[in-house]
């Protein structure tokens, strides 16, 4: 049997953070280990981001030259990325464009190829932004959860996030600490984290990004008087240090008060063979395997007692079930089913001669 022709493919990336981040950034992450292994794969991946080349991409495309990190809750920059986009993508040459922006999308329409949209955020806010595009972009929801909250949106598939497991460090044997990873925001909840670890008797370290106003607020008032020896913060994690952290806890708390669309750190944890604890809450029933590779449940005072009963799961089974569910494999296959699909729909749809690729070609960083 013929394998199908390799695909032409325009990843678009959030403008924020460079392609891989350098420390927080989950999109930019599962961008880089998506086009990567579609590389790999064979295809032809020409990257739009910010920043400087840092993936295997055989075509870089800076929209940035500096990431406008400092910039993270405006919208302009977002705005002018797309524009910027759009104007390279009409000299390149592609089967489909594969975006991962906010505002792209509302430029679908005018492309000549289709639009793949990964959806990374939460419907409750994003549901109003495509029901008006209609069937201009094909959405990839990141889990079924998501996806559930607006069913009625043009969905072509479900895509789990996946990362690079083996660049994760596996450890059996664990240090005397828990782990809170991620936004010092209310959403994320890690004085819950706290609280529960202190019922549980131990120790917590906090990583985490505060640069918004909220994160700001939410430290001062709600975290910081938490802290003490028992309860140390560490400030953001770059990439060493969070795989260090992830790999020596007995397991990671993951307290969110939100509609999580994924949450890539409890599968980054489970890499590392840690358990998570997370409260029922978006997509947590569906990565973590329940008295396997961790615990989820209802009420946060129940946290304190799943972190005890973290102590009898076996860290192997974290890492193989990471591994053979959110792998990069199982990501860019998810992904190249979904391309064909969409690329299938459109040569056999009504628009089918607004869909052709474009020809003609630009010099590329």
């Amino acid at each position: 049997m013929l394998r199908p022709r390799p695909l032409r493919i325009a990843m678009v990336a959030p403008p924020y953070y460079s392609v891989p981040p350098q420390g927080y950034g989950g999109v930019e992450s599962v961008v880089a280990g998506l086009v990567d292994r579609l590389v790999a794969h064979g295809h032809h991946v020409t990257l739009f981001a910010a920043g400087t080349r840092g993936t295997a991409a055989q075509d870089f495309v800076r929209t940035w030259e500096t990431p406008p990190t400092d910039q993270l809750t405006l919208a302009l920059p977002e705005v002018v990325h797309a524009a910027r986009v759009e104007a390279l993508l009409r000299e390149h040459t592609v089967d489909l464009v594969h975006d991962h922006t906010l505002a792209g999308p509302l430029t679908a329409d005018a492309r000549t190829a289709p639009t793949v949209v990964t959806v990374h955020g939460a419907m409750d806010d994003l549901a109003g932004l495509y029901r008006p595009l209609g069937h201009a972009v094909s959405l990839v929801a990141v889990s079924n959860a998501q996806r559930a909250r607006a069913p009625d949106l043009n969905w072509v598939a479900t895509v789990h996030n996946g990362i690079d497991v083996d660049s994760f460090p596996y450890r059996a044997e664990k240090d005397d600490y828990v782990l809170f990873l991620g936004r010092f925001h209310p959403q994320k909840a890690p004085h819950l984290a706290v609280e529960a670890a202190r019922r549980a008797g131990v120790r917590i370290i906090l990583a985490g990004k505060c640069s918004e106003e909220v994160e700001h607020d939410y430290y001062r008032d709600r975290l910081a008087p938490l802290l003490g020896p028992d309860a140390v913060e560490v400030g953001v994690a770059g990439q060493a240090l969070k795989r260090r952290l992830l790999a020596g806890a007995r397991c990671l708390v993951f307290p969110i008060r939100w509609e999580e669309p994924f949450g890539l750190v409890m599968v980054e944890a489970m890499a590392c063979g840690t358990p998570v604890v997370a409260l029922a809450r978006g997509a947590a029933p569906e990565v973590v395997e329940q008295g396997r590779t961790g615990f989820v449940v209802d009420r946060p005072e129940q946290l304190a007692g799943a972190i005890r009963d973290c102590a009898a799961l076996d860290a192997a089974d974290c890492r193989r079930y990471a591994s053979r569910r959110f792998g990069l494999d199982t990501m860019e296959a998810g992904y190249e089913s979904a391309y064909r699909r969409v690329l299938a729909r459109a040569r056999t749809g009504p628009s089918t001669s607004s869909r052709s690729p474009h020809t003609t070609t630009a010099t590329t960083v």
